[in-house]
């Protein structure tokens, strides 16, 4: 196949940051119809008015149907939940374990003191997206997730099985075979870059900051797990980039930002990905119809093709300037695959 064309894809984890960050990154995510909008903003964007209007910015700077999301903290109340799904813009919240990324500190210490709030989420159909990794500082980084799974997750669907869960950007075999071994009201959503890149590129020959992220990259096997998942055409695993911009001065400092910046071209480096496995006929699947599916929502009507080229595509190395310099993901490889319609 040197061309395919499938319904418009939709991001399930995207970070637009906010200011002059969003007005920078909000008209670059153009090739997604739809995206599920982080809430780690400082302040953190925790109930309906805070998520009106940040989501106002994000359509004002650009990105014409944002879903979006609210932070879940040990202060979120049932209130919280019925006014979110009263107003209709609400398709999740986000739980994040304090300090595991990004703007977590306002995040979870304790599952137990959320449990009625996600009993209620669970009563009226709101999904929890779930950032995967413990926080305890005597784990190892690259153990963080699969820990995660034994103590949080895996008995969190025990006491609540009708809670509906999107495991966020799984990067282990750990997590691929976790989701594989729910039946119903789990999903998970797999990177770009994670599909790409594993620890060695991250660190051999010198550390690459605009490689670094959390959840961290993994081993090789680990890549190739996520390569057999998101290829597959398994309903349960579908796209979310996580792209999450940094300016340059925050990525290539003494102690770098995590986050990888990948929505201009992600959908030509999946054509890629899937073109590599032999299973490009399910990158439909992938990226436009699981993810819809797992969130109750319509396929988009809308069409994208992406064609082979005979020569490397050239993407820019970085958009904008000053404060907004950001740095697209480049895993040094060439790239055959062009967004064409």
């Amino acid at each position: 196949m040197n061309k395919i064309t499938l319904p418009t894809p939709d991001d399930w984890h995207l970070h637009l940051r906010d200011g002059d960050m969003l007005n920078r990154v909000a008209p670059l995510s153009s090739d997604f119809a739809r995206a599920i909008i982080m809430p780690n903003l400082v302040p953190p964007v925790v109930n309906v008015d805070l998520a009106k209007a940040y989501r106002d910015r994000i359509i004002n700077a650009g990105f014409a149907n944002p879903l979006m999301t609210l932070y879940l903290t040990e202060s979120t109340s049932i209130a919280d939940i019925d006014a979110a799904i009263d107003w209709g813009h609400v398709h999740a919240l986000k739980l994040y374990p304090a300090g595991a990324t990004t703007n977590s500190a306002s995040g979870v210490h304790n599952i137990d003191k959320v449990m009625p709030v996600l009993e209620h989420m669970a009563k009226r159909g709101l999904p929890l997206c779930v950032h995967g990794e413990v926080t305890d500082p005597e784990i190892d980084i690259f153990d963080r997730e699969s820990v995660f799974i034994e103590r949080i997750l895996a008995p969190l669907r025990i006491r609540l099985p009708e809670l509906k869960i999107t495991m966020e950007h799984v990067t282990t075999k750990d997590g691929v075979d976790y989701v594989l071994s729910q039946d119903k009201n789990v999903g998970a959503t797999i990177t770009t870059h994670h599909l790409i890149i594993d620890r060695n590129d991250l660190l051999v020959g010198g550390v690459k900051p605009h490689f670094y992220c959390l959840p961290i990259v993994k081993r090789r096997l680990h890549r190739d797990a996520l390569r057999k998942a998101a290829t597959s055409g398994d309903h349960r695993f579908f796209l979310g980039t996580d792209s999450a911009p940094h300016s340059l001065d925050k990525k290539e400092c003494e102690c770098c930002a995590a986050g990888v910046f990948s929505s201009p071209n992600t959908m030509p480096w999946l054509a890629q990905v899937f073109d590599e496995e032999g299973k490009l006929e399910n990158l439909e699947k992938f990226a436009s119809l699981n993810g819809p599916a797992h969130y109750n929502l319509p396929v988009n009507e809308g069409i994208m093709t992406i064609e082979r080229q005979d020569t490397p595509v050239i993407f820019p190395k970085s958009y904008g300037e000053s404060d907004t310099l950001v740095t697209l993901f480049d895993p040094g490889q060439p790239l055959y695959w062009k967004v064409t319609l």
